[in-house]
């Protein structure tokens, strides 16, 4: 009888946290979007800036290649366009996790040449994500101002869970514009 009873909750627990396991690593890599509407709690993202010896137009073109032009072998890893028109896309954002797993973000990217990229999420890790890359000329060439808002439901603990996204989100988009300055700067010399 007591054995019965130590089988049974061991399975449960097991069972249990299969299910957390589960839950957590599809919410982590975006199969599993909660958006409840309940408790939403919003916190900015960045302003990050970088300023890159580049002209506005070519900063632009290097952040728009992967989602309007022709898209390298390298940013095929990264972003996959789903649906284009004239001035908007819809593409998968493939963020690596660990080795054997990837974060999936699909997001509207809305482009207004020269001066703005802006970004809306659609499915991932929150429910609620606005970004944009904004382009100012300056006298060096370009001024790049990354700054959004990410958004999480359920108060507190939402609240939590997107201070742990926003970390690893910033870290990615600044590794980005690193990649955006160093191609800008590579296309400007070579003129």
């Amino acid at each position: 009888m007591t054995y019965r009873r130590v089988a049974r909750a061991a399975a449960w627990t097991a069972g249990a946290a299969a299910v957390a396991a589960g839950s957590y690593m599809g919410l982590v890599t975006g199969a599993l979007p909660v958006d409840l509407g309940m408790g939403r709690r919003i916190r900015p993202l960045g302003p990050q800036t970088v300023d890159i010896a580049a002209p506005r137009d070519v900063v632009f073109d290097v952040i728009a290649q992967p989602y309007l032009g022709r898209t390298t072998r390298a940013m095929r890893e990264k972003v996959q366009v789903l649906e284009r028109g004239s001035d908007m896309v819809l593409a998968a954002h493939y963020t690596p996790l660990s080795s054997r797993w990837k974060a999936v973000t699909l997001e509207t990217v809305r482009f207004t040449r020269p001066e703005c990229v802006g970004f809306r999420l659609v499915r991932g890790p929150v429910p609620y994500v606005v970004e944009s890359f904004t382009l100012h000329e300056e006298a060096a060439g370009t001024r790049l101002v990354y700054e959004g808002e990410l958004g999480t439901d359920l108060w507190a603990v939402g609240q939590c869970w997107g201070h742990l996204v926003a970390r690893r989100w910033e870290e990615t988009v600044a590794a980005s514009l690193t990649s955006v300055k160093d191609e800008a700067e590579r296309r400007t010399a070579r003129r």
